[in-house]
C-alpha cells in the first residue's frame, strides 16, 4: 500500500498543486498551495493519531490533508469534486500498483480519501467516516498571514478574506484526548480587524468545524486573542 511520503512525492499530484496556486494567484484568493497542502496534512494526521485511529489510519488521513485542494486549477466552485476525481485517476486499482506489486490503495481507503477530498469543501454533505472530519478541521484551522499574497495597503482594505488572513498572526490546533476537546487557538492583530470581521467569513467554517468535531466525539473549542468564544 502507498505511503504518504509516496503520495506526496507523486509528480502528477505536486504538479496539479503547482497549478492550483497558480490559478488562485491569478483569481486573487489566498494561498493554496504546497504550504498550505503540507500544513493541513500534518494537523490531520496529528489530530488522527491523538483521536487514536490505526497507523494507516493516520496515513491515510495525511494523504486526505495533503490533496484536498490539488482540484482549484479546474475550477474553483467544484474543486473539491475534481479533486476527488483526479485523486481517483491517479491512484484507482486499474493499473494502480505498487512497484511490489500491491495495489496502491483498497477500495475503501480510496473512498475515504475521494469522500474527504468532497466532505472538506461541502457544507450540505453528511459525515460517514473519520478521515473527513478530520480533514474539514485540519483545512478550517489554517488561518494566517502567510496565506496572504498581496500585501498591498489598497488590497488590505477591500479584501475581508486578505485582511483577516494577515491578521492572523498565530494559529494552533491541538487535540485534548482526555477532555475530549479538539482546540483552534488563533491570535489576531487587532490594529488589522476588529474579532467580528473574522465571524463575518469564518462563522460558516467554524460550524462546519463543530459538526466534524461533533461527529468524532469531540467538541470544538475556538480560542481567539485567550477569550474562549466556542
Amino acid at each position: 500500500m502507498l505511503k504518504f511520503k509516496e503520495v506526496k512525492n507523486h509528480p502528477q499530484v505536486l504538479e496539479f498543486i503547482r497549478q492550483t496556486e497558480i490559478s488562485m494567484d491569478a483569481l486573487g484568493y489566498t494561498e493554496h498551495g504546497l504550504r498550505h497542502a503540507n500544513l493541513v496534512s500534518r494537523r490531520a494526521q496529528m489530530m488522527a493519531k491523538e483521536i487514536g485511529l490505526s497507523k494507516r489510519g493516520q496515513e491515510i488521513s495525511a494523504i486526505a490533508g495533503f490533496c484536498h485542494d490539488m482540484g482549484n486549477f479546474l475550477g474553483r466552485s467544484r474543486h473539491h469534486y475534481w479533486g476527488a476525481l483526479l485523486f481517483h485517476q491517479i491512484f484507482s486499482t486499474k493499473g494502480g500498483f505498487t512497484s511490489g506489486g500491491e495495489e496502491n490503495f483498497s477500495s475503501k481507503e480510496l473512498s475515504h480519501i475521494m469522500q474527504a477530498i468532497v466532505n472538506h469543501d461541502k457544507y450540505t454533505m453528511k459525515l460517514t467516516n473519520p478521515i473527513s472530519a478530520i480533514v474539514v478541521i485540519a483545512d478550517k484551522s489554517d488561518v494566517n498571514r502567510s496565506r496572504v499574497r498581496d500585501l498591498s495597503k489598497n488590497e488590505l482594505k477591500t479584501d475581508i478574506h486578505d485582511r483577516v488572513n494577515y491578521a492572523a498572526t498565530k494559529s494552533d490546533l491541538k487535540v485534548n484526548r482526555q477532555k475530549k476537546q479538539i482546540i483552534l487557538t488563533i491570535k489576531i492583530d487587532r490594529k488589522y480587524v476588529p474579532i467580528m470581521e473574522y465571524f463575518e467569513i469564518f462563522t460558516e467554517r467554524m460550524t462546519y468545524c463543530r459538526q466534524a468535531a461533533d461527529f468524532l466525539g469531540y467538541k470544538f473549542n475556538l480560542i481567539i486573542n485567550n477569550f474562549k468564544l466556542l
